[in-house]
């Protein structure tokens, strides 16, 4: 990297550390830090939701894959997240912005413990939480990677660099720092995307390539499917994404939270499906093209991208990409740890430390930017301790694809009508029994080398059992309530009907808590899931 190209990187850093330091101004309270109090712009939230989904995994992990197999990157990954976020703007959007309109929920996990029950929230709480901390480290790996391909810098270095910086803003910021800064780098990447794009239709000699390269790679390159991407898999991810996209992964929920209403949660949500569906062949499409001007490289494919880059960018260009790259690990990490916060402090704290439900509204803020710094530390410390070859596509693909539709299919599915009979010992069976699975495929697999465990075994089995627990289950015990019937109709239209509802469930959760506690010998008053006032 030349000089020019440093300095577009530390210009960048400079610029989402300013975002940080400026929106620090904007938060008061934890719902603020947690919701951006329902105040922002529906196209930002949409931009948001959009570029907290994905990172520099896209251009180490599946840009290798694009390299070795062609389209059906694409068509397993962004087609499928496209689809499932447009569905998801009709069904799950607008149920979450009205959980903190109408129930001052702050957490996307909070409304559990009234929609089935607490230890149903804790189960899926820690979980999640430890899903989430490994998925965030393979992230820090995936951009230090990077890093270390364009200017030699060591990935213990880049870690830190990416992650201090992430930390400053998101401590300071909160959501509004996340979303201001996901803009920022919504434009960034923008250009460093099309500079790329631009740098290769140059090389081909015009945008004819986009349809006649194909003619010069392999056959399998233009097949939907192929390698160990099966039917199978396509049909598992396309569900596992759907649930992912739309609020099971946490950090995406509070987007939709945070807007000013349903309706605009709705916009918000077709917004980056639409996004989904075009910005990323503009990505894929030199990705697609990597084995023509940069061959041989199938043995280190991670690595394509970056030679090709090295290969074909001035400088200066150099830096912005590079930047780019940044710009999505940063989006997705500061808003995980911002919703993970979120979960830590309303829904599980609670539970451990009794005197966290008294703490004064500046304690609370406090407290959230601690568990900010603590959990993206964390995380830190897990990728700088990894060994980092291979860790990316492990991780993503292995782990965090095979485990979130179990630790999904209860948070989302308990939002809609259909399932409003559906009670806590089917949702706790369900996220037990799927995640019991894949432990058992990830032994085999990895321990015992058995090949019948294939990526469709191990990402689809643990959706399919998860999913049939809770519906089998669901439907012929059905646990019904008023409160969670109630709850669950509530968040159909944006009229404002649950200003009673909350002050009821607040007493059905508190009345529940109190109850176990005399079980136990002691009394303990519950914290409420819902914020009064």
């Amino acid at each position: 990297m030349d000089t020019l190209d440093w300095v577009v990187v530390g210009g960048y850093f400079f610029v989402m550390v300013g975002i940080g330091v400026w929106s620090r101004g904007r938060i008061s309270t934890i719902a603020d830090f947690f919701t951006a109090g329902g105040r922002m712009p529906w196209w930002l939230s949409g931009i948001s939701h959009h570029m907290s989904g994905y990172s520099a995994v896209m251009f180490v992990a599946f840009a290798a894959e694009a390299y070795r197999l062609g389209l059906t990157v694409y068509i397993w990954w962004a087609l499928t997240i496209g689809v499932g976020v447009g569905i998801g703007a009709f069904l799950w959007a607008p149920a979450w912005n009205r959980l903190r309109s109408k129930h001052g929920v702050k957490s996307p996990l909070e409304y559990l413990a009234i929609r089935y029950d607490v230890p149903t929230q804790q189960i899926m709480a820690w979980a999640g939480a430890a899903l989430k901390v490994v998925d965030i480290a393979a992230k820090w790996v995936a951009v230090a990677v990077l890093l270390q391909g364009f200017a030699g810098v060591d990935v213990w270095v880049g870690i830190l660099i990416v992650g201090v910086v992430t930390m400053v803003y998101s401590v300071l910021g909160g959501l509004w720092a996340d979303a201001l800064t996901d803009f920022g780098q919504f434009v960034i990447q923008g250009f460093a995307g099309i500079a790329m794009f631009v740098a290769v239709a140059a090389h081909f000699g015009g945008i004819d390539f986009v349809w006649t390269m194909w003619d010069r790679l392999p056959a399998s390159h233009s097949e939907p499917l192929t390698g160990p991407y099966t039917l199978v898999f396509f049909m598992a991810l396309f569900l596992i994404k759907t649930l992912e996209y739309n609020g099971g992964m946490w950090n995406l929920a509070q987007r939709y939270m945070a807007a000013p209403s349903g309706a605009a949660a709705r916009r918000s949500a077709l917004l980056s499906a639409v996004l989904w569906l075009v910005w990323p062949l503009v990505l894929f499409l030199p990705m697609w093209a990597a084995p023509l001007i940069v061959p041989g490289m199938e043995a280190n494919a991670e690595q394509a991208y970056v030679e090709m880059g090295k290969a074909m960018l001035p400088a200066g260009m150099v830096g912005l990409v590079l930047a780019g790259f940044f710009s999505h690990t940063m989006a997705m990490v500061s808003s995980d740890a911002n919703v993970i916060a979120a979960v830590i402090t309303r829904d599980m704290l609670p539970r451990l430390w009794k005197r966290a439900t008294g703490l004064s509204a500046d304690a609370q803020l406090k407290l959230a930017r601690l568990t900010t710094f603590l959990f993206i530390g964390f995380s830190m410390t897990i990728a700088l301790t990894a060994d980092t070859k291979g860790f990316v596509l492990k991780i993503v693909i292995a782990l965090v694809a095979a485990t979130m539709g179990p630790i999904a299919i209860p948070l989302m599915l308990g939002l809609l009508p259909p399932f409003r009979r559906v009670g806590p010992l089917a949702a706790k069976a369900s996220v037990i029994g799927g995640l019991g699975t894949w432990a058992f495929l990830y032994w085999q697999q990895q321990f015992e080398k058995a090949e019948w465990v294939t990526q469709g075994v191990i990402v689809s089995w643990p959706l399919v059992l998860s999913l049939v627990l809770y519906l089998s289950i669901g439907f012929l015990r059905p646990q019904p309530s008023p409160e969670r019937e109630a709850l669950v109709e509530s968040l159909r239209t944006d009229a404002a009907t649950g200003e009673t509802l909350s002050v009821a469930v607040d007493a059905e959760v508190e009345r529940g808590d109190a109850e176990r506690g005399e079980g136990r010998g002691g009394g303990g008053r519950g914290a409420s899931r819902s914020e009064k006032g």
